[in-house]
């Protein structure tokens, strides 16, 4: 997740490059990519919920009783559903850079939507088993997968001019790494954690609100530099 800019103009600066008309590595536009995505993330979006059901023909008691029992599973509908939203904005931001994709830029985006697809399964399984160490440790693991797909989608258009609309300021660069590999650094690590402690590892997902403003503050003070690649 990431607080670059929504504003295309904001995130890359003007470049001149022109993409070669025959271009052994383009593919095409990244349209339906894009598509594709917005799909995906809807279903695993819509997916979350599916698990949140009370039983029918309940008393009051017994109506309020699985209620409470439902707490965790809202808990994870609501922290998977957030993060979620955050890997989408990034998806967008990323793909607001690409002019053509290439077979690599498509292979990395089938294997972040492939992990996306996944996320309702460890929510589940996170919700009704908190306390085993698989359960909290695949969580950790898909959710520092999704973002580490996500930095070599860009680490692959910072590398590749050919394939951006623009090149990219060094700032941002630096800025948008540093908030994905954030998520990368808390979540793989709780992914550790968690096989030795799970609940210590769902705690440790709480370092991540201050390293990410951490990274913001940093990033906004880095002086600008040239834009790289062009």
């Amino acid at each position: 997740m990431s607080s670059v800019p929504e504003d295309p103009s904001a995130f890359v600066a003007p470049s001149r490059e022109r993409l070669p008309a025959a271009s052994a590595m383009a593919v095409g536009p990244p349209v339906r990519l894009l598509a594709l995505s917005d799909g995906i993330y809807a279903i695993a979006m819509t997916l979350l919920v599916l698990d949140l059901s009370l039983p029918e023909g309940l008393d009051s008691a017994e109506f309020h009783r699985e209620l409470r029992s439902m707490i965790p599973q809202f808990l994870a509908y609501g922290l998977s559903f957030t993060l979620l939203v955050g890997f989408w904005q990034d998806q967008r931001r990323i793909h607001m850079l690409v002019r053509q994709a290439d077979e690599g830029f498509i292979r990395l985006t089938a294997l972040g939507l492939g992990a996306v697809a996944l996320v309702p399964f460890p929510t589940s399984m996170l919700s009704d088993y908190t306390d085993e160490p698989v359960a909290v440790a695949l969580y950790s693991a898909v959710i520092a997968a999704i973002d580490l797909i996500h930095l070599a989608q860009f680490t692959l258009l910072c590398r590749r001019p050919r394939l951006r609309t623009r090149a990219v300021p060094r700032r941002l660069i630096w800025g948008f790494s540093a908030e994905l590999g954030s998520t990368i650094l808390v979540f793989g690590t709780a992914a550790v954690i968690a096989l030795f402690d799970p609940t210590a590892a769902m705690y440790s997902w709480l370092a991540l609100i201050p390293l990410k403003i951490a990274v913001g503050r940093a990033s906004r003070g880095r002086p600008v530099r040239p834009a790289t690649g062009d």
